[in-house]
């Protein structure tokens, strides 16, 4: 059932950029970043295994050190706040388990009854585990969070900036991560735009509908 229109989806959408620079002087009500923190815990992942960990830095001295480690980019100093998306490492067949209980919990089923997907998703993980790209797909997945974010915030009203440009590892020993657990991968700065930042009347450039979208009836 649509509880949004098309027109105020598309409005929405058009809205969005990605803010070069922030109203430090503006801070997202609590409210907004709780639907938010929410909006990623509801993301889908790859059989349903949310191989990832969420930051959320308010703290003012935090994100004061934060520029000279994302290449002398303002963003994560003046946002509001900065979510940092990791992947937990070491993913392995014990965290599918802990997802079958987690999900025997959610459906009020046995979790014997749920032995069949358990071996499907544990396989997959065991596989990838064993020739070395279990991180690879974290990651990806953590792409499918980072884009759920920004368009609940777009709906919200709520200004994104997506960054893959930031020393990660710096970033991971900035929070206090143990890296051999979590390890942060890229981050997205939140807030609201400044009245001077001239990429917010920018037209945005994208290549017509018709040459990147075809349908096959």
């Amino acid at each position: 059932m649509a509880t949004l229109s098309t027109s105020d989806l598309l409005q929405q959408l058009k809205w969005r950029y990605a803010v070069k620079e922030f109203d430090s002087a503006k801070k997202i009500p609590e409210d907004l970043i709780d639907a938010l923190e929410e909006s990623l815990v509801l993301t889908p992942s790859s059989f349903g295994l949310q191989p990832w960990k969420f930051f959320i830095v308010e703290n003012q001295l935090l994100k004061d050190r934060m520029p000279e480690i994302s290449w002398n980019q303002p963003q994560p100093k003046d946002c509001s706040h900065m979510v940092l998306l990791a992947i937990k490492r070491d993913f392995t067949e014990a965290d599918v388990n802990r997802f079958i209980e987690c999900l025997a919990e959610a459906r009020q089923v046995t979790v014997d009854s749920l032995e069949g997907y358990r071996n499907f998703a544990g396989g997959f993980v065991a596989q990838g585990v064993s020739e070395g790209w279990i991180e690879h797909w974290s990651t990806h997945q953590v792409y499918i969070a980072i884009g759920q974010l920004m368009a609940s915030a777009a709906l919200l009203g709520v200004d994104a900036c997506p960054m893959e440009g930031i020393q990660a590892d710096a970033y991971d020993e900035l929070l206090g991560v143990d890296s051999n657990v979590y390890h942060v991968v890229l981050g997205c700065a939140l807030g609201y735009r400044s009245g001077n930042d001239k990429y917010a009347s920018m037209p945005k450039a994208r290549y017509s509908k018709a040459s990147l979208v075809e349908r096959i009836r």
